[in-house]
């Protein structure tokens, strides 16, 4: 039986078969648009959100938000994310070299996996930035400016080079690339919606890793275990109707702390050690993999279609709690750290 997701990947496009309904996605460039909340238009034209069919913002193209909110894939492990009232132009969709002109608003930038051969440059008024490690970037157009929250980015402003780390600030209007101090816990609606779009992306790959194992034909076709260097993938999970994304190979986390699993190590977030009177883990009996018995990895709760939940060293509960009115959108703040940004496990890649 084939996995019912679809992968994409620069090398290579894999079209499996998913429920009639699902509309296949056929691009391998960025700019796929994967949510929308609200009132968002691909130039002219109102998105619907849909869990079957997420078009392509091509080259030139503008997504603008009203009272909505939209989630864009770049290169794999990439998200863009828009506030209300803001607006982007695609300006090159090449997974080498994507480039996005902020024109309006705000939007965060996500980076959970820095992939070999691929490239993603916002430009905000004066500054074109480049994100060369997983982080999470804001970008604000009233004043320009650009948040690291965790990461680093490199500005190109003036003529001058600036390294931007985490918790520092840089404004984008000027000339100046004066480093700025800011509070990292101070977020808004946005960060908190990111932050929710993070833990439902990575909670839903779990499944979606799972549904790849023991496929020969969709290892070979991605360049996944040959030998070679290869890269992450986009795929669709058809049990939370939802695009998320697969590691090439190992376990990552992002800046959140949020878990993705590849194909070949996601079995590990089925398994159930077990212990002993004295709190010992027993030996080759003492563990096994959750399967019908409802109890799994403990970072993982079980669900409709498979396991999800996928927090490494802290609860998902603070964070849900705090995101929980992000379900519709608004305008207004919400000041609560437990919602913020926090100090979760850095991007990259665990073996």
């Amino acid at each position: 039986m084939k996995p019912l997701w679809v992968v994409l990947t620069a090398l290579a496009l894999v079209l499996v078969a998913i429920p009639a309904s699902a509309q296949p996605v056929i691009s391998a460039k960025s700019g796929m648009v994967a949510k929308v909340q609200g009132n968002v238009f691909l130039d002219d034209k109102i998105l619907e959100d849909s869990a079957t069919h997420f078009p392509d913002v091509k080259e030139k193209q503008i997504v603008r938000t009203e009272d909505g909110l939209a989630e864009i894939l770049l290169t794999p492990g990439v998200f863009l994310r828009l506030g209300e009232h803001s607006s982007i132009r695609m300006v090159s969709n090449r997974l080498i070299d994507t480039r996005v002109e902020i024109l309006a608003g705000s939007v965060v930038v996500e980076s959970d996996d820095v992939v070999k051969d691929t490239n993603v440059t916002i430009v905000c008024q004066n500054g074109s930035v480049t994100m060369p490690k997983a982080g999470i970037y804001r970008f604000n157009t009233n004043p320009a400016q650009l948040k690291v929250y965790k990461g680093t980015a490199e500005v190109e402003l003036a003529g001058q080079h600036v390294t931007v780390l985490t918790g520092k600030m840089v404004m984008l209007s000027g000339d100046s690339g004066t480093l700025q101090h800011f509070d990292v816990e101070d977020t808004d609606f946005l960060d908190h919606w990111n932050r929710q779009r993070s833990e439902y992306v990575a909670m839903a790959n779990v499944s979606a890793a799972k549904s790849l194992v023991g496929s020969s034909s969709t290892y070979s076709g991605l360049g996944w275990g040959m030998g070679t260097p290869c890269m992450g993938a986009w795929g669709y999970n058809m049990y939370y109707g939802m695009m998320t994304y697969i590691p090439c190979s190992g376990m990552l986390m992002n800046p959140y702390g949020y878990r993705y699993w590849s194909p070949f190590t996601v079995m590990r977030a089925y398994y159930t050690p077990t212990y002993n009177s004295g709190g010992y883990r027993n030996g080759n009996t003492g563990g096994g993999f959750a399967g019908n018995s409802g109890r799994g990895y403990s970072t993982v709760s079980a669900s409709s279609g498979g396991y999800s939940g996928v927090m490494s060293s802290r609860s998902s509960m603070g964070s849900s709690a705090g995101m929980s009115s992000a379900g519709s959108t608004s305008s207004a703040s919400a000041g609560s750290s437990s919602a913020g940004h926090g100090s979760g496990g850095g991007g990259g890649h665990g073996r």
